[in-house]
């Protein structure tokens, strides 16, 4: 939550009424500073909406959160979880452990939680290293990946679900009325959570809708490729994304309870940004790819919070993913296309 007018830190627990509280738990060495893991009551006891990152410090901060609100992590129904990532599904295995809870996620991203399971470290950066290669990125970018060798990534052994979420169906919330709305885009089987239940305060709307990444107050979030090393299904993210902000949209719900930074009202006309923005990049792109250019080099010259020479290694890696995102889009929308022959291929304006 944001800081309160008398310029005193926000509560760590935070009520929003209606059974429904918030704790922000900490990701470690991250300008997001936190995700907001909702607390939901439910006949059968606390269901959580995501967890946090897999640190000791965000453990602590989820467990004392838990306590402050009159309860604790042995007492958790239930886990459901809006995405794959770390800074959400970090902690759920801990959590099970402790509780027996069950742990819900779609299943496109409980079959890449699967994979990352199954799959050893070498094989990702083997990937990597092709894929950035392929992208343009030159040789100094691309060697630490080759060398690298950690005994461990975050999220590398992430817990299974045993619950799959199931798109427009009801969760099973004893005494609560939460439905599953797919929001592909951030990841392919990322989800949003409809609360249809009147806001407490009676704002006007269709109950709160919990966002997850989807949907965040003054960000948007990152849209990359959904990466799978075994997989060579030409995806589009960005189009999945922009088709789910228009579904979102016309849900109209009186609140939108987002994973980062904090809640607000108004879904339709942060969606109406959104889209706007997303289509000013296309337009944007399409202007410097007069000239072809390799996703590598898109990258370079896209407009990002801090100057390219500023962007460290891994944050170079993921804005290579978006631009490649956005060529996706871009390629299948019939604005511009692949040059033939070139090698690493290279992208062109359609005139």
């Amino acid at each position: 939550m944001k800081s309160s007018q008398d310029g005193e830190p926000a509560p760590a627990v935070y009520d929003h009424g209606g059974g429904v509280r918030s704790l922000r738990v900490p990701i470690p060495d991250n300008p997001l500073g936190h995700t907001l893991v909702y607390v939901v009551d439910t006949d059968r006891g606390p269901v959580l909406i995501d967890t946090g990152w897999d640190d000791p410090a965000s453990w602590d901060t989820l467990a004392s959160g838990l306590t402050a609100c009159g309860t604790s992590v042995a007492e958790i129904h239930g886990v459901v979880v809006t995405h794959h990532h770390p800074d959400h599904h970090g902690l759920s295995g801990r959590v099970r452990e402790v509780s027996g809870a069950w742990i819900a996620m779609h299943a496109a991203d409980t079959a890449v939680v699967r994979r990352t399971r199954q799959a050893r470290p070498e094989r990702w950066f083997s990937y990597m290293t092709a894929k950035l290669t392929a992208a343009g990125a030159p040789e100094e970018h691309v060697a630490p990946l080759r060398a690298a060798r950690p005994r461990a990534l975050p999220g590398l052994s992430p817990a299974l679900p045993d619950r799959d979420i199931v798109p427009g169906e009801l969760l099973d919330l004893p005494g609560r009325r939460l439905r599953a709305i797919w929001t592909p885009g951030h990841t392919p089987g990322h989800v949003c959570l409809h609360l249809e239940e009147t806001h407490p305060a009676h704002l006007p709307g269709h109950g709160r809708l919990f966002s997850g990444d989807h949907l965040l107050p003054e960000i948007t979030p990152h849209i990359g490729l959904y990466e799978d090393p075994d997989d060579t299904t030409v995806t589009d993210p960005l189009g999945d994304y922009l088709d789910s902000l228009e579904r979102v949209g016309r849900l109209a719900p009186a609140e939108v309870l987002p994973a980062h930074q904090h809640p607000f009202p108004d879904a339709a006309a942060r969606v109406r940004e959104l889209l706007a923005h997303h289509e000013t990049r296309l337009t944007d792109l399409l202007t410097l790819l007069a000239e072809p250019l390799t996703p590598w080099q898109l990258a370079e010259r896209m407009e990002w919070n801090r100057p390219w020479a500023d962007i460290p290694h891994g944050s170079r890696t993921i804005a290579v993913s978006e631009a490649e995102s956005h060529l996706r889009r871009l390629v299948k929308a019939g604005r511009a296309e692949a040059v033939p022959g070139s090698d690493p291929v290279t992208y062109v304006a359609v005139p």
